[in-house]
């Protein structure tokens, strides 16, 4: 399976934003992006001016990597997000946003969406009692994801559970931190959804 293995903290800086793809190294002094505000490589802090297909490109880019997808996988979500009644753009969000990777890293029960990814390739969650080990696996409203009672005890998940309470959980879902539960309600509406990202312009560059 394709990935991406190079540096993270590189992809935040090429985007000129943080993308929290490090978990608490992005909140502290230690984030590259703080000393280096500027894209990586030789030429990084003497870019030309941006035109408007890179601008969408980037957006593009950006939205790819906050929830760990590469370029296949995402127009694959574009191309279903466009047959969907409602806005598009709107809709390739709702699809990202009910991957199960994101919906354990909306919980808290992991500091990065790499970390849910390899939380999920590891067998430790069941979605309605049945173990659930592909990351990409889409939630549906009602459903009810846990973590394993024998993963319980494993220092993530402890942590997770002390911590619970420290991080915003969003509206459509629901924990239950002490059965290590999540209940998802619904799924989200744009308007709850955090992620900053103008999907406009990944609609526009995709409509070329």
């Amino acid at each position: 399976m394709a990935r991406y293995v190079g540096a993270d903290c590189k992809r935040c800086r090429r985007e000129k934003v943080k993308l929290f793809l490090k978990g608490s190294k992005c909140d502290g002094p230690k984030c590259p992006i703080e000393s280096r505000p500027y894209p990586p490589g030789q030429h990084g802090r003497g870019r030309a001016k941006e035109s408007e297909y890179l601008l969408q490109m980037r957006e593009k880019q950006k939205c790819a990597r906050i929830y760990g997808v590469l370029e296949k996988q995402f127009r694959n979500y574009y191309t279903e997000a466009s047959r969907l009644a409602g806005k598009t753009g709107e809709n390739l969000l709702i699809l990202l946003e009910s991957r199960l990777d994101n919906v354990i890293y909306r919980a808290g029960f992991a500091k990065s969406r790499d970390m849910a990814r390899q939380i999920v390739r590891h067998g430790h969650i069941l979605v309605n009692g049945q173990k659930v080990d592909i990351p990409s696996y889409r939630v549906s409203p009602y459903d009810i994801v846990d973590v394993r009672a024998k993963s319980q005890d494993l220092t993530p998940f402890i942590v997770a559970s002390a911590e619970f309470g420290e991080k915003s959980v969003p509206a459509w879902i629901e924990v239950v931190p002490s059965q290590m539960r999540i209940l998802v309600h619904a799924l989200p509406t744009r308007s709850i959804i955090d992620t900053q990202v103008q999907e406009q312009l990944i609609v526009e560059l995709y409509s070329k």
